[in-house]
């Protein structure tokens, strides 16, 4: 496996970023070890698939999690508020930075993922192949 860790910075869209990673990184099948830091504004969508939420406070990354690669991510984020109050769910673009994030990927050898339209869950699909 193959580690990369880059440290994001203030304005910085967190999805974006680790979709540009990916690409630049030319990754193929990656995880999130770990990501940490905190934003100043969080966009998710719930557990219904289809309400988003945008919640314009501080927030610090208490778990961010997923799949990788050039084609697709799949990111879920636990969020905590200045009350310890804590919300997460899918990872949208418009997740903000505020002052810094701790990401550490996990490259994986041999795997590739790809994606496949499910009929079931109407969602493209991660599909794993070896390579």
């Amino acid at each position: 496996m193959r580690i990369i860790c880059k440290r994001l910075h203030r304005g910085d869209d967190l999805l974006a970023s680790i979709r540009a990673i990916a690409q630049a990184e030319k990754i193929d099948a990656g995880v999130v070890l770990s990501g940490v830091g905190c934003v100043s504004r969080a966009r998710v969508r719930d557990a219904s698939g289809v309400n988003v939420r945008e919640l314009n406070r501080h927030f610090e990354i208490v778990s961010l999690n997923g799949t990788v690669s050039q084609t697709r991510c799949h990111l879920h984020i636990a969020l905590s508020d200045e009350s310890l109050a804590t919300v997460g769910g899918h990872l949208l673009d418009g997740c903000i930075i505020n002052t810094t994030c701790e990401l550490i990927i996990g490259v994986l050898d041999g795997v590739r993922f790809d994606t496949e339209q499910d009929a079931q869950t109407g969602y493209d699909e991660i599909i794993f192949r070896e390579i």
